[in-house]
């Protein structure tokens, strides 16, 4: 991995981890277009990288991350289901689903939900998170665990679980970008003790990779929150819809095409 995998890694990253449309599906065309090798330092940037889109939704959202302790509860209870399904179920989910044809199908399967669910939830009652009750965020997280399927998306999954629960489409945007927040920070911690566990050290040269990562990640991700809930607001999702079936059947055509492709 070079600095230019590393800008472009990025920019993907800080777009598509707060859009429906499933990171991990661009990272594997990304990846393997530049012929990236998935080694372990590799697998640990694509996810430590997480941190700068985290600290984008923190930034953007200051004051809701001030408002309130009960703020932070309704956050604890949401990213529940996604740390015990996490802990009790990650390594069956990796051993058994994690390959290249089961993301480009879900990224397919789950472009034609996004056709609907405009039509679906289209009578919502929830406007403010202030209004979410702590079933409803319990709700959402159980949802959420769906991303647990490589290429589902977990902002996909969110948003449409909060919709489900009758949130707007800008609320439940929103919810899950500050769920995010608890499980992409969780995620990331459990990729550095991985690592650390397996005994890899870090060079200079990865540190700076990584942080490099992290910036652009970050200012990448404030553009692409704030355009998303903009264009969400006037036009929903039928677009996000019709991307992921064609990013969905590039991935299955090339897989069937001979082309080898490999989670990173």
């Amino acid at each position: 991995m070079n600095i230019i995998h590393v800008i472009i890694l990025a920019i993907i990253e800080g777009i598509t981890e707060f859009l429906p449309v499933s990171s991990t599906g661009h990272m594997i065309i990304a990846s393997s277009v530049m012929g990236i090798a998935a080694d372990p330092f590799v697998k640990l940037f694509t996810i430590a990288i997480q941190l700068g889109a985290i600290l984008s939704v923190v930034v953007l959202y200051y004051k809701r991350f001030l408002q309130s302790v009960n703020f932070y509860i309704k956050l604890l209870v949401a990213f529940i289901p996604a740390a015990i399904f996490g802990v009790l179920f990650s390594k069956k989910i990796d051993a058994f689903l994690e390959s290249a044809l089961t993301v480009g199908i879900t990224m397919f399967v789950g472009g034609i939900i996004l056709l609907f669910v405009d039509k679906w939830f289209n009578k919502p009652t929830v406007k403010e998170e202030k209004d979410i009750s702590y079933l409803t965020a319990l709700k959402i997280g159980f949802f959420q665990c769906l991303a647990m399927i490589p290429g589902t998306s977990r902002s996909a999954a969110s948003i449409v679980g909060g919709m489900a629960q009758k949130l707007t489409r800008t609320a439940a945007a929103e919810f899950s970008f500050f769920l995010a927040v608890p499980t992409m920070f969780a995620a990331t911690a459990k990729k550095l003790y991985d690592f650390h566990k397996e005994n890899h050290v870090f060079t200079g040269e990865e540190i700076k990779l990584l942080a490099i990562g992290n910036v652009i990640a970050f200012v990448v991700a404030m553009l692409a929150i704030k355009t998303f809930i903009t264009f969400l607001e006037r036009k929903g999702f039928v677009i996000f819809g019709w991307y992921r079936i064609v990013v969905g059947a590039l991935i299955i055509g090339l897989i069937w095409s001979g082309h080898p492709l490999q989670i990173v």
